[in-house]
């Protein structure tokens, strides 16, 4: 008797285990999760636009969006708000156009941005165009991060 009642706790404590550790993997995957403050590292991104023809929306622009914006970025507070606001609403707003996304054949133009860096303790590394209707929507809803170039 005194052997089956240790059995159960056993299995009762591996079966919560398999269970901690599953959610832990699903976690994994989810996006965002929630940085953790001491070991994050700061937000802080690189903006860099070329290909526009207009001498105010290229450049390479700093970004730090932690206890306030800072850096070199032109509309650091607008970014880092807008920034927030992707947090809040739990999107990603670096991921990229899915492939089998349906666009619009328009052209924006050949402007380019390559974002890298740090944001929500992840690691960015993203590209934005205006080469068709989806690659616009994305590069609109980054602004003010990205400058306004519509025509």
């Amino acid at each position: 008797m005194p052997l089956r009642r240790l059995a159960r706790p056993a299995a009762l404590s591996a079966a919560l285990a398999a269970a901690f550790v599953t959610s832990l993997a699903g976690a994994a995957s989810a996006w965002p999760l929630p940085p953790l403050p001491l070991l994050s590292p700061p937000d802080a991104l690189t903006v860099t636009v070329s290909g526009s023809g207009n001498p105010e929306a290229e450049g390479s622009w700093k970004l730090t969006c932690d206890d306030r914006p800072g850096g070199d970025h032109p509309a650091a507070a607008r970014a880092c708000e807008r920034l927030a606001g992707f947090t809040r609403a739990g999107e990603n707003p670096f991921a990229p156009v899915p492939a089998d996304a349906l666009c619009a054949q328009m052209y924006g133009g050949p402007v380019t941005a390559q974002v890298t860096g740090t944001w929500q303790g992840r690691r960015i590394d993203a590209r934005f165009s205006r080469a068709n209707g989806c690659e616009i929507d994305r590069w609109e809803n980054m602004e003010p991060l990205l400058p306004s170039v519509r025509g």
